[in-house]
């Protein structure tokens, strides 16, 4: 019997982080689902051992996890771990669970693991993308360009700046800012710009104070979050080192990103930035602007596509095809 993408019950579980619960979505929009997202928190001792201790129960889950269970199972993030583990075990395997990122136990646990080139690893059912799934469409860019029409009084061509901040990783120092402020300022162009809380208010200060009298729009953070209608607005996205979610969903736009160097770093951002800059859709940030063409990423498009082959019995319409040289780069993994 078919089953439509209409009838097809999904979950999504995170932590309620917004990078992850964002790719997770991303893939449901993808299938054309409509999923229920939850968020959980994990009891004692699971929050502290999750997801090596195992022998998850009821009560592990807070708020509690129970039937009926869904068909679909999207889950990103650590404590998430722990619950698709359980919903497999306690759904007789109905559910087929999906997990997004490293599970740092054995991918055989769950039906379907999506991992981006950078985190190299490897599974009979793990699914590598460039870089992480989103919810960037044609026709999100589309609807964002209408729902934010005031960003078109800023003159052309508009530079989307997208600032993450201090990470594990990362730092983003006053000098860079400074160095970043008299970059943007020499530009002949307009300007809009987002920070993060891990930016720092003396930073987005910095930046205020250098950018006065320009056309350039920082957000301050009321009204509606204008982050996609800056995407779609944009010639071009300047994306800081940090964010592996913001260069992902930049670099799904088909418009040319730069990368802007923030002090620290590790390998495995080191790869996610080589694997961007080898599909061509990024360079390094050096205050220059050029124009050029690349393929979007469809990330969540291909995972999709995994899923609904898995899933004879579905019929789901993905929002829009994968690209041919994308399907080439997931077969030279």
């Amino acid at each position: 019997m078919t089953k439509h993408a209409k009838d097809i019950t999904c979950w999504i579980i995170t932590e309620g982080i917004a990078g992850t619960e964002n790719q997770c979505t991303g893939i449901a929009e993808a299938l054309g689902v409509e999923p229920e997202i939850k968020r959980i928190h994990l009891t004692w001792p699971w929050n502290l051992l999750s997801p090596y201790l195992g022998f998850e129960k009821p009560g592990t889950f807070l708020p509690a996890l129970e039937p009926p269970w869904p068909d679909l199972l999207i889950a990103s993030g650590r404590k998430s771990i722990a619950a698709a583990r359980y919903i497999k075990r306690k759904s007789g395997g109905i559910t087929f669970t999906v997990q997004v990122q490293n599970p740092r136990v054995n991918p055989a646990e769950f039906d379907l693991v999506v991992i981006p080139a950078h985190d190299r690893l490897e599974g009979d059912n793990v699914i590598t993308t460039i870089a992480t799934p989103n919810r960037i469409t044609a026709g999100k860019l589309a609807k964002a360009k209408s729902d934010f029409t005031h960003l078109s009084r800023i003159r052309e061509p508009r530079i989307a700046v997208l600032l993450g901040g201090n990470s594990k990783n990362y730092m983003i120092t006053r000098s860079i800012i400074e160095q970043l402020a008299v970059q943007l300022a020499k530009l002949d162009a307009g300007l809009m710009i987002t920070a993060s809380r891990r930016t720092g208010e003396d930073n987005i200060n910095v930046l205020r104070e250098a950018l006065k009298g320009t056309d350039a729009f920082i957000w301050d953070g009321s009204g509606d979050n204008p982050y996609f209608g800056f995407l779609a607005w944009a010639n071009y996205i300047l994306v800081t080192a940090d964010s592996a979610s913001m260069l992902s969903e930049a670099a799904s736009t088909g418009k040319p990103v730069y990368l802007i160097p923030l002090e620290g770093g590790s390998p495995k951002f080191d790869r996610l930035h080589n694997k961007l800059i080898e599909h061509g859709s990024v360079r390094p940030f050096e205050g220059r602007l050029e124009s050029w063409t690349y393929e979007p990423l469809a990330d969540a498009g291909l995972v999709a596509g995994v899923i609904r082959h898995k899933l004879p019995g579905w019929t789901c319409t993905p929002q829009a095809p994968i690209p041919e040289n994308q399907k080439k780069d997931m077969n030279d993994e």
